[in-house]
């Protein structure tokens, strides 16, 4: 869809692919709106993308009802272990941490990363260097969803283009309960959760992350966008993941081209978006591609 014309800004974000429980729609709709709201705020008034992104993706790490920062999931260790990634699609930098513990936004110490030549941390490395960056740490008890997670596909994500046409795009999920201790999906990795490039577009991804990481879902959306627009590039990458992780193969996608054009896609039962233009006079949120269809 083509929401923006040149030199205006957009934002999309999502709160995971995934089945919500009776009750929490409300909760999940009012969430992304929130990190909308938020992202809108700084893209108003001339910031960055990168800055719209992290903030944006910030408000919903902080939210209980989705699984990144303080509602994530345990592992099987009863542990907490978070995986984040963020893009700068000027000039394609990446910041991801991977299997974290301890913080209480995962989404900003990958942003601190992105000036350093690392791309990636993970485990007690990229605790340490949180901590060097006088980042607010966090327990698992205070980390803790307060209701258990079934749904095994949860993130978070952002995509935003701002007024000078700089694109970013950042993930972050909690993990699958119960999972393998020092488990790492596709959130954290540059070209399966995630990607940024101001010459293209970006894109985040949520879903079935050893899946989405073995398809490399992001450089698929990436590589079709010019041709196919976002939307159909996302929904053409989703239908791969089916054949690849089975009845667990489901996910969504948000993206945004070069030139503004919005899109999401999923084929999860549930996948709560919002966007927001300069041409918008407030954010729209859908918890199903069905709702904007019928709206």
């Amino acid at each position: 869809m083509t929401l923006t014309r040149e030199g205006q800004w957009a934002l999309i974000v999502h709160g995971g692919a995934k089945q919500m429980q009776p009750g929490e729609e409300q909760a999940n709709r009012s969430g992304v709106l929130r990190a909308a709201e938020e992202g809108r705020k700084i893209l108003a008034e001339g910031g960055t993308a990168l800055d719209a992104v992290e903030s944006a993706i910030r408000v919903m790490e902080d939210l209980p009802v989705f699984n990144a920062g303080r509602g994530s999931a345990l592992n099987e260790a009863g542990e907490i272990e978070m995986c984040a990634g963020l893009m700068d699609g000027r000039d394609i930098s990446v910041g991801a941490v991977a299997a974290i513990r301890g913080v209480r936004n995962p989404i900003s110490v990958a942003r601190r990363l992105l000036p350093e030549k690392e791309i990636l941390l993970a485990g007690e490395g990229a605790a340490r260097f949180a901590r060097e960056q006088g980042l607010e740490a966090a327990s698992d008890a205070e980390l803790k969803g307060e209701r258990p997670l079934e749904a095994a596909h949860d993130t978070v994500g952002a995509v935003a283009r701002d007024s000078g046409g700089n694109i970013a795009a950042g993930t972050s999920t909690g993990g699958l309960t119960g999972a393998r201790v020092g488990r790492v999906g596709d959130s954290p990795l540059p070209g399966a959760g995630l990607y940024a490039d101001n010459h293209v577009g970006g894109v985040s991804i949520s879903g079935d992350g050893e899946s989405i990481a073995r398809l490399a879902l992001a450089a698929q959306v990436m590589g079709s966008i010019a041709e196919l627009g976002p939307e159909r590039a996302i929904r053409k990458a989703l239908e791969r993941l089916p054949h690849v992780g089975g009845a667990e193969g489901d996910g969504g996608g948000i993206a945004i081209a070069k030139d503004g054009r919005i899109g999401w896609a999923h084929n999860s039962p549930h996948f709560a978006i919002a966007y927001v233009t300069g041409a918008m006079e407030e954010a729209r949120a859908f918890l199903k591609k069905d709702e904007e269809r019928n709206g």
